[in-house]
């Protein structure tokens, strides 16, 4: 659980601080420069019918920076204002065939936005993996291959 909350911190508890401490800065480094490039944008959660965002399926998979996006989903959809000036909100409208949020959004930032979704979608999948690799934790020989690699006895 650690492990999916904060990338590295299952590892930094089981004793593994090289490890911890690589996977949290290749994982949150990945992330928040996915983030930056898509200005906050690329990260949102949306399940409305014209706007279904399964990439965030994937980035949801770096844990509590990935948990905003829900928040701002509730206050956009209840018709509030989105908190930091938007930031992982969804776009307001998102109509087919017409002039929307989202659009703009593809417009302004170009190649950007796209780049910036693949990047959070990968540190996701990165955690995942190393979620993985905290569960099933550090390699120990069983104590029968720790016997055929002692020399016979004289």
């Amino acid at each position: 659980m650690l492990a999916w909350l904060w990338p590295g911190a299952g590892h930094l508890y089981q004793g593994r601080n090289i490890k911890g401490v690589l996977f949290m800065v290749c994982v949150l480094a990945t992330f928040f420069l996915g983030l930056a490039l898509g200005q906050g944008r690329v990260v949102y959660a949306s399940w409305l019918k014209s706007d279904r965002r399964w990439q965030y399926l994937c980035q949801v998979g770096v844990g509590l920076p990935a948990l905003p996006a829900l928040m701002q989903n509730r206050l956009v959809r209840s018709g509030k204002e989105p908190l930091w000036d938007g930031i992982m909100a969804p776009p307001a409208v998102v109509l087919e065939n017409s002039e929307d949020e989202l659009a703009r959004w593809h417009e302004q930032l170009s190649h950007k936005f796209d780049l910036g979704i693949l990047y959070t979608m990968i540190a996701g999948l990165l955690n995942v993996l190393a979620i993985c690799d905290a569960y099933a934790g550090p390699f120990v020989p069983a104590p029968e291959e720790e016997k055929k690699k002692l020399p016979p006895p004289s």
